[in-house]
């Protein structure tokens, strides 16, 4: 997959969709707070192992800081992962919007759609499209 050079940074080796990005993007979206292995399992839903390993690997790999006591943090120094969590971020904002086909009326997924069906936004696409030629 290409990159954008202008945001590209080599030393962050993580690509969305995987356990490892989504830990650390869950604890910079949050880095007030430091959690453990369990509290991660269950807000990211995954399993205890999985985020055991994968936290010794980040802490390892200086993504993210390790209280004396076995909570992780994100690290307040690194405003290159706040970026990538931020373009996450972005990203999700500006194409997560749309409901997912298998979304129940009262899931997240339609609450991001804001309840509107495919025909709705269909209708809005066209009045907008509309309108711009007027």
């Amino acid at each position: 997959m290409p990159v954008l050079l202008e945001n590209h940074d080599a030393e962050i080796d993580l690509r969305p969709g995987t356990t490892k990005s989504d830990i650390v993007a869950y604890l910079y979206r949050n880095p007030e707070w430091g959690y453990s292995p369990q509290d991660l399992t269950e807000a990211l839903d995954i399993p205890r192992g999985t985020a055991t390993t994968t936290l010794k690997r980040l802490y390892d790999d200086d993504y993210v800081g390790k209280t004396d006591d076995g909570y992780y943090h994100a690290l307040h120094e690194r405003d290159d992962i706040r970026r990538y969590v931020s373009s996450l971020d972005q990203v999700h904002r500006m194409f997560g919007q749309h409901r997912a086909p298998d979304a129940t009326p009262d899931s997240p997924e339609k609450q991001l759609g804001e309840n509107r069906t495919d025909e709705d936004l269909e209708e809005e696409l066209t009045a907008l499209e509309n309108d711009r030629n007027e």
